[in-house]
């Protein structure tokens, strides 16, 4: 089965890195995947968007014309790429930054991402927030993928910040996996 994610918001957030955890994650499980960063020239505060497609099989194409998971991190990032999600997708939105009421035939998981990566250590690891949120509701790869992929990357380019990732991560599987689904 092959499904399509968008992570976007804006630079500084982590989208890049969570896009990169979860392709890594992909290829921990033997999965086909590819990873598509799109960023501005400034960097950190530009608009930013990570696209992920995961497969059992070859992917056939990098073109995206409708989304299994969006998770916007930012009011454009909803206006963007609200109207790709199909029906019975998932919508992760930080309620922190964004306002997004319910859409039918989407479910919405609206927690405040930017308070808990916060609380986790950095607002540079809301992504990381969102992303735990994603595998709380739709789980893409396993979780033991995603640690493994966050040792791999993290771990060893940053180590000093290991901790804190899976903390917000978890801290996004929790709040998430409390909240009743909204569609």
């Amino acid at each position: 089965m092959e499904r399509t994610i968008v992570i976007s918001g804006f630079g500084g957030q982590g989208l890049l890195l969570c896009g990169r955890v979860l392709a890594h994650a992909a290829m921990v499980e033997g999965r086909e995947v590819l990873w598509i960063p799109s960023y501005g020239p400034e960097m950190r505060g530009g608009a930013a968007t990570c696209t992920v497609i995961l497969s059992d099989e070859p992917i056939g194409s990098p073109i995206v014309d409708r989304l299994d998971i969006l998770v916007a991190l930012t009011t454009p990032s909803v206006e963007k790429h609200g109207r790709l999600l199909r029906e019975g997708s998932l919508l992760v939105a930080d309620s922190s930054l964004v306002s997004v009421g319910p859409r039918a035939g989407i479910e919405l998981v609206d927690i405040p991402c930017t308070q808990l990566a916060v609380a986790a250590g950095s607002d540079r690891l809301v992504s990381m927030v969102a992303l735990g949120a994603v595998l709380a509701r739709r789980s893409p790869v396993s979780r033991t993928a995603v640690e493994a992929a966050l040792t791999a990357i993290v771990g060893v380019e940053h180590p000093e910040l290991l901790a804190m990732d899976v903390t917000a991560l978890e801290a996004g599987m929790r709040v998430a996996g409390a909240r009743p689904a909204e569609a």
